[in-house]
Order: C-alpha cells, then sequence, then structure tokens
C-alpha cells in the first residue's frame, strides 16, 4: 500500500520546468512530462520566494501536492498530454489553464528521507 502522500496523488498535471533564455530575447520550454498531483483550487496570499516576485504578497489560485522538486517559475496544467496539441506541448504560454508556479516548498516528514512537497499557482 502506498505511503502518504503518494497514495492521495490521484490526479495527473503537465509539467514543464523553468524556462531557458533562447538567445534571441525570448525563452523556450522544455518538453513536458506528465506528473502525478492532487490539485487544490484555493485561493490565499502568499509571499514570493525567487524570481519575479521575492518577499512580495502575491495571489496564488491553487496549492499542488507533487511526489517531485519542480522548478519555481516552472508551469503546471491540470490534465494529461494527450489533451494538448503540439504547439501548446512547446510553450503552455498558449493554454489558459496552465501556471506559472509562484511557490514551492519541500517540507520533511517526521522520518527523514521523506518529503511532503507543496506548490503554489
Amino acid at each position: 500500500m502506498a505511503r502518504f502522500p503518494e497514495r492521495h496523488l490521484n490526479q495527473t498535471a503537465v509539467y514543464w520546468e523553468s524556462p531557458t533564455n533562447d538567445g534571441r530575447g525570448g525563452y523556450t520550454y522544455d518538453d513536458p512530462a506528465e506528473i502525478d498531483c492532487r490539485w487544490v483550487g484555493k485561493m490565499e496570499v502568499i509571499t514570493g520566494m525567487k524570481g519575479d516576485e521575492p518577499g512580495i504578497e502575491v495571489i496564488s489560485t491553487a496549492q499542488v501536492l507533487v511526489k517531485q522538486d519542480v522548478d519555481e517559475n516552472g508551469v503546471l496544467y491540470l490534465g494529461e498530454l494527450t489533451d494538448l496539441t503540439s504547439g501548446q506541448r512547446s510553450n503552455p504560454k498558449l493554454i489558459d489553464t496552465a501556471f506559472k508556479i509562484k511557490r514551492f516548498e519541500k517540507i520533511p516528514t517526521i522520518k527523514s528521507g521523506r518529503f511532503l512537497r507543496k506548490v503554489y499557482l
């Protein structure tokens, strides 16, 4: 039997790592990957940690539990790769319901070696 939090991650999201500078004034994304998650639509005020808004309060529209580390400034979309066109797979900005990762927290459990990973969008 799976242990917490993996047994609660019964949804699928598409994840794009942080974009990289393409050398021509734009940014490109690597190929996305499907990850298991638990997506909770919940608006709250959070403090940005890195990237565009360090130390500034921003609105988070969702909390997402995941079992792997993710990049702040990466992107998450609730759904599967098969839901997306090839253009959307290469550029998540074309998807209205894909959201930038505003904050990532990795919290150790009481038993070492395991972590609760929480993403704020």
